[in-house]
């Protein structure tokens, strides 16, 4: 698979004036790591829009500093968005030693179809959206892939240590967290709607026979 890349130059711009960089279609990103200085940088917001796309946390990407021949091999470790306009504001790249374990999060796509579902009293819940696990940066899943046919009945779980990984991979959730499991439907509340009999009222003839 192609390797993703990203030009960044060195960023002498900082604090509140960055939002001038956004404006001329430019962010803001920070680079720290074991064998790297803390370093402020920035890169074409277009060109970083594509990148996180494709690596999301979890895909290593190679990271060009000015015009450095060798790249950096990074992760994505946290994306700041505009909660309004959910525009780009800031992105932190982790660098990484490629002979040295790193710890990610590892979303969950759950797979196939569970046979508990043919009774419509039953759904599946998922407790459990991602893994943590430890393993070389070049042996990190994209995804991890959970098949939920085994689900048969209710209250079947699939739990953490169910989960097969690759050699080298290690799990550190607790091997008993419920991913998924098979529960009743919440019953739906049938509201009683109790209907009045309307009273007529009484006619002239009516109340002068009562009196």
């Amino acid at each position: 698979m192609e390797r993703l890349e990203l030009q960044t130059t060195t960023r002498e711009i900082l604090g509140k004036k960055v939002r001038f960089l956004r404006r001329r279609g430019i962010t803001p990103v920070h680079l720290f790591g074991p064998d790297v200085e803390s370093m402020a940088l920035q890169c074409d917001t277009a060109q970083l829009q594509r990148v996180l796309a494709q690596a999301g946390k979890t895909k290593l990407v190679g990271l060009r500093l000015d015009e450095a021949e060798k790249l950096s091999s990074v992760l994505v470790r946290e994306v700041q968005r505009d909660a309004c306009t959910g525009d780009l504001l800031h992105v932190d790249f982790y660098q990484v030693r490629m002979a040295e374990a790193v710890r990610v999060d590892v979303p969950i796509v759950l797979v196939g179809e569970a046979p508990a579902l043919r009774f419509k009293e039953n759904m599946v819940a998922q407790e459990l959206s991602s893994l943590t696990i430890e393993c070389l940066p070049d042996k990190i899943p994209p995804h991890i892939e959970l098949d939920l046919s085994p689900l048969t009945e209710a209250e079947q779980a699939i739990r953490v240590q169910d989960i097969e990984l690759d050699e080298g991979v290690t799990v550190l959730n607790d091997p008993e967290h419920i991913v998924v499991k098979i529960t009743a439907r919440p019953a739906e509340k049938v509201e009683e709607v109790v209907v009045e009999e309307a009273v007529a009222a009484p006619t002239p003839e009516e109340e002068s026979e009562e009196t």
